[in-house]
């Protein structure tokens, strides 16, 4: 098994968990990017009594709307992103080592050269997955409506209102999220936002270079203090994921924003403050009429979710490719052994 498909699945393993354990904070951070309702917004809802909300008034199982097409939107971009990192990577190292042999730098894959790798592997992540990721925006941000709300009104309920049960009204699936976006935009609706995502895999790129560069140093470091022995532990690659994971968010949380605004449902009646025609046309009305707040809204959210899956993921995916590896040695050997003489 090659070493980047060992890479490819292990990225995809530890996505998928960390999709599961942070879920219900994607999808509140979600609503609270899609949020153009200027009234509602001076409520300015915290992420746990949005939580709340959505549960009171939509169920738990809201929560998790969207959660399928997104595990298979989570493997998909992990499996993708990490194969093609490995590739790149590859070919980056060998060509450091050549420049080596011509006494061209010590043989070590620099910064620019991983943030290169990094930013290829988004884009080719970001063109294939995009579709998937519209899907899931969709359901995330689908709101169970009580019949005497307008369509394309986000559900604003006083405590003294009735709320209609949740059995009134129709499921919300994948399906009537993909028929959604069909009869909205046609088929090149499942590319919209693909444009600020694609300048967005400076996030992965930039988390990336930060996690390669901080774990090369630890490892450097404890090859020195352990004559020899760079080995990290799992707690060790938690702490630097986060950290990378941190510094990347608060660069390009504001193209995020952005990028959901163009995948949620667009308002096509009513106020024109709120349907936006593309990226520059979102930009310019969020900055006209939200200032450039706009750009911010749940970026506590965020980073707390974003922070904790990709320490998950990290510490996950390195475990999976250690347990791989080992496996695969042991085989080795076992097979030399059964061997006969």
């Amino acid at each position: 098994m090659s070493d980047a498909l060992i890479n490819g699945l292990a990225g995809a393993g530890g996505g998928i968990i960390a999709q599961l354990i942070t879920y219900p904070l994607q999808t509140v951070n979600t609503r609270q990017q899609t949020e153009r309702d200027l009234k509602k917004e001076k409520r300015k809802f915290g992420t746990i009594e949005l939580m709340r909300q959505v549960i009171k008034h939509e169920g738990w199982e809201q929560l998790y709307g969207g959660l399928t097409p997104s595990l298979v939107g989570t493997a998909a971009s992990q499996g993708v992103y990490y194969y093609f990192y490995q590739i790149f990577r590859n070919k980056a190292e060998a060509a450091s080592l050549e420049h080596m042999k011509k006494g061209i730098g010590d043989g070590s894959v620099g910064m620019f050269s991983s943030l290169v790798v990094a930013a290829l592997s988004g884009c080719v992540n970001v063109l294939m997955t995009n579709p998937i990721w519209v899907v899931v925006t969709r359901m995330q941000t689908h709101t169970k409506i009580p019949k005497k709300t307008q369509p394309g009104q986000t559900l604003s309920v006083s405590p003294d209102e009735t709320v209609f049960a949740a059995s009134e009204l129709p499921p919300f699936g994948t399906n009537h999220a993909i028929q959604e976006v069909y009869d909205e935009a046609g088929f090149w609706g499942f590319w919209k936002g693909v444009f600020p995502t694609l300048i967005m895999v400076s996030n992965p790129s930039i988390q990336f270079m930060l996690y390669e560069t901080m774990l090369k140093k630890l490892k450097k470091r404890r090859a020195l203090s352990r004559k020899g022995n760079s080995g990290v532990t799992a707690l060790e690659i938690f702490l630097l994921g986060a950290l990378a994971k941190l510094g990347a968010t608060v660069v390009t949380y504001p193209l995020l924003v952005v990028k959901s605004r163009l995948q949620a449902k667009q308002v096509s009646t009513g106020d024109k403050r709120h349907h936006y025609k593309g990226t520059s046309d979102a930009i310019l009305k969020m900055i006209r009429y939200e200032g450039f707040y706009g750009f911010y809204k749940g970026m506590s959210t965020k980073i707390a979710q974003s922070v904790l899956a990709a320490a998950v993921l990290f510490m996950v995916k390195e475990e999976l490719v250690k347990g791989a590896r080992i496996l695969l040695t042991t085989d080795g050997i076992n097979t030399v052994k059964s061997r006969p003489p």
